[in-house]
């Protein structure tokens, strides 16, 4: 291919024949304009870019020229090439393809879903259409978080009157994490990022009637560990009684999805759009581990856990996401606790 923006303004002219309606079951290109009639005057260069780009007669008698007598010039062929790539690429977005036939029997039974699920469903098409996904995942050591909760519950639950869990801690060092590499916390407009200076976190939630709903802890990272769980608690419950207002699921920069409530050790979740990265957490589990001591190796058993971050690959590559990752892990292995 060749870069046209530096070939110097055509000077001289050559009369191009273009073929008469011919009955063709594809576009002719224009590869060999040689005719009598339909005259179109090209200068070599734009002839050259005509052929080369496999513009066919009817989209060149489509092409409005600007120079001298209505003549088409390198300008207009670039401006065409550059609208048609535009349109080819539209067009060319992925769509649903078309649902085989169900065999539905008699013992089968139909449920249509309602508003929230096809809301759902339409989110989650859309951000699949329109993110490069990519998913990274890290192995992270969190026995000291385990140790430190376990110890400490019930003097946090007495003093605060919440149940302490984990996902808190996970907030908080997603924050930390995204505050030293903040493209995670953006956003992408056609060409352009919009880094977000407020760091909105919002948590995927279940809902009693198996629905999912993502309630935003708003300038996340103007709170503290205390501030981070009083937040999720109250959102938590609201959430799960309806009880949430319009702006608290909205404003969202980046989401986590707490997958080890269930049980699942790893996941691939899909990016909350326009946002461009999302954390999942898998569960805690005990397992055998090489750990090292002043007296050299030795097996133990940890606590550890499965985090994946699924993230847009348009503007965050696989060393940025590395990065970040590695800041996450390197945070929860080493909190410091000063809570109570």
């Amino acid at each position: 291919n060749e870069t046209f923006t530096n070939v110097p303004h055509e000077q001289h002219f050559e009369t191009v024949a273009i073929p008469a309606e011919k009955k063709i079951s594809h576009p002719e290109p224009v590869n060999n304009l040689q005719e009598k009639k339909d005259f179109i005057f090209l200068s070599p260069l734009v002839k050259r870019m005509v052929q080369e780009n496999n513009i066919t007669r009817e989209q060149l008698n489509q092409i409005k020229g600007s120079g001298i007598e209505g003549r088409i010039t390198k300008d207009d062929i670039l401006l065409f090439l550059s609208n048609n790539s535009n349109n080819t690429a539209s067009t060319n977005i992925l769509q649903p393809s078309a649902q085989p036939s169900l065999n539905i029997t008699g013992n089968d039974t139909i449920v249509e879903m309602d508003r929230v699920r096809k809301l759902i469903a339409e989110h989650m098409i859309r951000s699949k259409q329109t993110s490069a996904h990519v998913t990274s995942f890290v192995e992270v050591d969190v026995s000291h978080i385990v140790a430190w909760r376990e110890a400490n519950k019930m003097q946090f639950q007495q003093k605060y009157g919440i149940n302490l869990t984990y996902l808190p801690f996970f907030i908080d060092a997603t924050i930390k994490a995204i505050l030293e590499y903040p493209m995670l916390n953006a956003s992408v407009s056609e060409s352009k990022i919009i880094l977000h200076k407020s760091i909105n976190i919002g948590i995927a939630t279940a809902l009693p009637n198996d629905n999912l709903i993502v309630p935003v802890i708003k300038s996340a990272e103007q709170l503290n560990l205390i501030g981070i769980v009083k937040s999720l608690n109250d959102l938590a419950q609201r959430a799960r009684s309806n009880q949430l207002k319009p702006d608290e699921i909205q404003g969202g920069t980046f989401s986590i999805t707490n997958l080890g409530t269930f049980g699942t050790l790893a996941g691939t979740p899909i990016i909350n759009q326009p946002q461009v990265a999302i954390l999942g957490i898998g569960t805690i589990r005990k397992m055998p581990a090489v750990i090292e001591t002043p007296q050299g190796d030795a097996i133990g058993i940890r606590h550890k856990v499965i985090l994946s971050l699924a993230y847009d690959h348009r503007i965050i590559d696989g060393m940025l996401a590395g990065k970040f990752l590695n800041k996450l892990t390197f945070v929860l292995e080493h909190l410091t606790f000063e809570i109570l």
